[in-house]
C-alpha cells in the first residue's frame, strides 16, 4: 500500500511541476466532449483505482464515489473546478489513514 501510495504522490506533483524532459505526460491523447485527455491523467486514474482496492470498506466506497464524480466532471455533466485535485488529495489521505490503522 505504500508503493502506491508514493507513485500516486509523485504523479500528483508532476501534475503541478512541469519538467522539461517530461512533456509526454501532458500530450493529448484522446478528445473526449472538448475535454483533452491526457497521459498523465490516464496514470492517475490507473494508481486511483489501484489505491482504492488497498483502502478499507467505508474508505472504498467513498473513493467510488468521488471517482464516479469525477468522470461525471470530466464529461461536463456536472461541474466541480478543481475537483481532480480534491479526489486525489481525498485518496492521499485516506491511504494515509489506512497505513497508520494497519500499523
Amino acid at each position: 500500500m505504500s508503493t502506491v501510495l508514493i507513485i500516486l504522490i509523485i504523479l500528483w506533483l508532476l501534475g503541478f511541476l512541469r519538467i522539461p524532459g517530461l512533456p509526454l505526460l501532458h500530450r493529448e491523447i484522446v478528445n473526449l466532449f472538448g475535454h483533452s485527455i491526457t497521459l498523465w491523467e490516464i496514470l492517475i486514474f490507473i494508481v486511483i483505482m489501484w489505491a482504492m482496492e488497498s483502502l478499507p470498506t467505508p474508505l472504498r466506497q467513498i473513493a467510488y464515489v468521488l471517482v464516479l464524480l469525477w468522470v461525471l466532471s470530466l464529461f461536463n455533466i456536472i461541474a466541480i473546478t478543481g475537483l481532480s485535485n480534491l479526489i486525489v488529495l481525498a485518496l492521499i489521505i485516506g491511504l494515509v489513514v489506512a497505513l497508520f490503522q494497519k500499523s
